[in-house]
């Protein structure tokens, strides 16, 4: 068996990590069986990489390796494409058709985003991992097939079946081995290679000298979050090494190609795509008109007992409350000094006596407005303020997502 030094090189990956290592030790151990594997991990790890060991190790190296991206192919067509289809089987199918795994039989297929397929074809793959057949789109004859199997994802699956996504069974036949790709941000001592191969790399390409980093480059990309992990980090390179002249990265070049490295930006892992910002606007706007409707309710009920009662008298045993509830907290006293006083003014100063007052019925009525977003304006800030500033707390009070707080928070400069 060839040593995982002799594999790294073979594929081409770089570092010396010690969970990288592990994962390519297991695909190395697994390749010589006909064991489904599921390769995960974040968007951008090389989970690609998997596949091609285990094939390549295996006693199928010499049949196909085909490799499919679940989510790029249209929900229609998926099962055309995996199982292929008779003549005639749907509007457009003009001839027979094989599909992958019939083309195939004996090698290996990789089944990328294998988290983002239809449950009707889900079932068929089920039938395939169980025993090996399957059935062409427009047909009633059953053909096997001899194909192993390796699928990576990169969303939470147990979230997934939770939901009602992913069917549980078929979980547990993709991952009878699990392989897990280490996001780039737990493989520090690697960021600096990887730079230095991708660098090496473009310069070769572009028939340019090699970009490298200063000392303190070097300490900003080493602590950088990468969210997009090996595909970024190699996107920035290239980048970096058309667009600049220098070929010594400062630290001030490298932030100019990071602009989002002081932004603390929630990462969204698993969301359910149908979630969309429409739907979180549509909830909050519900919440501000709900609040203006119980504001105006209060402020009828407190003009109600301004109209009971004599101004001589005291003030109405819940109006204190009332005035809390539209003013605010008890502690702005003057707001609510000067509102109590407007119920419990002497009866010698009554507006109903005096000469130069207008009454109710000749007064005109001049309703108090608030704009929508000037609502929205404080309601954000004071769940902010209850919560002390912390954000997820606020957006889960508020019932949006935090991604929707973010933008709201930036749009009105809080």
């Amino acid at each position: 068996m060839d040593s995982l030094q002799t594999i790294k090189q073979r594929f081409g990956i770089i570092g010396n990590n010690n969970l990288l290592n592990l994962a390519l030790q297991k695909a190395i151990r697994v390749a010589p069986t006909d064991i489904s594997v599921l390769a995960t991990g974040e968007s951008g790890v090389g989970k690609e990489v998997i596949p091609k060991i285990i094939h390549n190790l295996s006693h199928r190296k010499h049949a196909k390796y085909i490799a499919v991206n679940c989510g790029a192919i249209p929900e229609g067509t998926i099962d055309s494409e995996l199982f292929g289809h008779e003549k005639g089987s749907f509007t457009g199918a003009t001839q027979s058709r094989n599909g992958y795994f019939e083309v195939a039989d004996g090698g290996t297929i990789f089944l990328d985003e294998v988290g983002e397929l239809p449950l009707t074809t889900q079932v068929r793959l089920l039938r395939v991992l169980e025993n090996g057949e399957f059935l062409k789109v427009g047909s009633s004859k059953v053909q096997k097939t001899d194909v192993r199997i390796v699928a990576a994802t990169n969303l939470n699956m147990v979230e997934a079946i939770q939901k009602g996504k992913f069917r549980e069974d078929l979980f547990y036949r993709l991952s009878t081995v699990e392989i897990h790709l280490p996001p780039l941000r737990n493989r520090k001592d690697d960021i600096h290679l990887l730079f230095r191969k991708f660098a090496s790399d473009f310069a070769q390409k572009y028939n340019m000298p090699t970009l490298r980093l200063d000392e303190e480059a070097i300490k900003i990309i080493d602590n950088y979050g990468w969210k997009g992990n090996i595909r970024q980090l190699r996107n920035l390179t290239e980048q970096m090494s058309v667009i600049e002249q220098a070929r010594t990265i400062t630290k001030q070049i490298l932030l100019s190609y990071l602009p989002n490295i002081n932004k603390n930006l929630p990462a969204i892992i698993g969301e359910d795509k149908s979630n969309s910002d429409f739907s979180n606007e549509r909830e909050i706007l519900y919440k501000v008109l709900f609040d203006m409707r119980n504001d105006i309710t209060d402020l009828k009920k407190l003009t109600q007992e301004l109209i009971n009662y004599n101004t001589g008298n005291p003030a109405p045993e819940n109006a204190q409350l009332l005035i809390e509830k539209i003013y605010g907290n008890s502690k702005d006293e003057d707001k609510t000094e000067n509102a109590l006083e407007i119920i419990s003014k002497p009866e010698n100063d009554n507006f109903q006596n005096n000469p130069n007052s207008v009454s109710f019925d000749d007064a005109e009525t001049i309703e108090a407005t608030i704009s929508l977003q000037e609502k929205e304006f404080e309601m954000i800030k004071q769940a902010l303020d209850r919560n002390k500033g912390k954000r997820k707390l606020a957006a889960k009070e508020l019932g949006i997502s935090e991604r929707t707080l973010y933008r709201k928070i930036n749009q009105y400069n809080l």
